[in-house]
């Protein structure tokens, strides 16, 4: 049976962690709990980073104690769609030409996430360079639906989806070109979210095509979304298709 703090949303999560209710530790632990009983089946993950999100975890729960809370996302455990680059961890883009591939650049929006106290627990699978619409990969092994694990789960972020509905992360990072995002959480039942072109930087992530790439969000509820998009939203300077607009309260 899962831990039941791995049910609950961000928003939950939040204000137990500022409360001092629920470590960091504790949540990444039950986390990472979660991903080592079902994740043999549902085959959402490609990397597992504990040690790293173990450390992240710990490095939270020190600054909370000492009054330092960062915001709503400060401890949570969440996992990235295998297109963002993570410095010093592999990228494979859901391929086996970049297997062994280890970039020397973060993806921006990996780098806000981590600025906003996240704790990331790992890279997630993907169809093939993100070019199809069910996650089969022919590399890493098909993704399934956790709901139905003879079903697939959508693409190509469709191992974000199963991730977060199968409470393998609180919530993740995918992407959106033509249904990316969207797919795979209707499929699954969560949120997934197609941000307006421009709004976040795509600098450090693989793309599909540039001009119709997203990133954005998968999470339990619209409000978790929310929390996401606010911090990963923004001009970058690395990215020419960024906007530059007012910081937005989501």
């Amino acid at each position: 049976m899962a831990n039941e703090l791995v049910t609950r949303s961000i928003e939950e999560l939040s204000g137990l962690i500022r409360n001092k209710e629920v470590s960091p530790v504790e949540l990444t632990d039950a986390v990472i709990d979660q991903v080592e009983k079902y994740d043999g089946k549902i085959n959402a993950y490609i990397l597992r980073t504990f040690d790293k999100a173990r450390a992240m975890a710990s490095a939270a729960e020190k600054e909370i104690a000492a009054g330092k809370y960062r915001g709503p996302l400060h401890g949570i455990p969440m996992a990235f769609k295998d297109a963002f680059y993570i410095k010093g961890e592999v990228t494979t883009m859901g391929s086996h030409i970049h297997k062994d591939f280890v970039p020397d650049i973060e993806s921006t929006a990996v780098t806000r996430l981590g600025d906003a106290g996240a704790v990331f627990t790992g890279k997630l699978n993907l169809h093939e360079y993100g070019y199809g619409g069910t996650t089969s990969n022919p590399h890493f092994g098909v993704c399934h639906n956790p709901w139905d694990l003879a079903k697939i789960p959508g693409g190509s972020s469709g191992g974000s989806a199963a991730a977060v509905v199968a409470d393998m992360a609180v919530a993740s990072l995918g992407s959106d070109t033509v249904g990316s995002a969207r797919i795979p959480a209707a499929s699954c039942g969560v949120v997934g979210l197609k941000p307006t072109f421009g709004r976040v930087s795509k600098y450090g992530f693989f793309p599909l095509s540039w001009s119709f790439d997203h990133v954005g969000p998968t999470t339990k509820t619209v409000k978790d979304a929310a929390f996401l998009l606010e911090a990963i939203s923004g001009y970058d300077a690395k990215d020419p298709t960024s906007v530059r607009t007012e910081h937005v309260e989501f």
